[in-house]
């Protein structure tokens, strides 16, 4: 499995929140952007949907409060995947995520996406500091 891991963000807020909103995908409902994902659906542990035509979804692996989440990908996905969430808290308000990604591709898939993964991933892990560091309701 390959390994990609974003950058290290700030989260103004408590990790024990961080981690109570990613734990649970019947939260992720709300911020959907529904013009790229179609029939989301979510109990706590599980979410699926369809991007593209395509029925793929995501099951909640292991929990570590507060510090931790991974999640599995499912459905048909063009390659296997394991996915996380980390946290650190270093002082009241102030927590550090980053994301992890470890991926079984075929090597044509690998070399097509290897870089943008890496974005993908660092884009991502801005973008959740900035919700939580506005005003995002959870």
């Amino acid at each position: 499995m390959q390994e990609y891991t974003s950058k290290t963000v700030t989260i103004q807020r408590q990790a024990e929140d961080i981690y109570n909103f990613f734990s649970d995908f019947s939260k992720f409902a709300q911020m959907i952007p529904r013009d790229k994902i179609d029939d989301f659906r979510a109990t706590a542990d599980e979410c699926t949907f369809t991007v593209k035509g395509i029925a793929m979804g995501l099951q909640v692996l292991n929990r570590e409060p507060f510090s931790m989440i991974k999640y599995m990908g499912t459905g048909k996905l063009p390659f296997e995947f394991l996915f996380w969430v980390q946290l650190k808290q270093v002082a009241p308000y102030n927590t550090r995520m980053r994301l992890v990604l470890h991926a079984k591709m075929n090597m044509m898939i690998k070399m097509m996406l290897k870089n943008k993964l890496q974005t993908a991933l660092d884009t991502v892990a801005e973008q959740i500091a900035s919700a939580f560091n506005g005003n995002m309701q959870y």
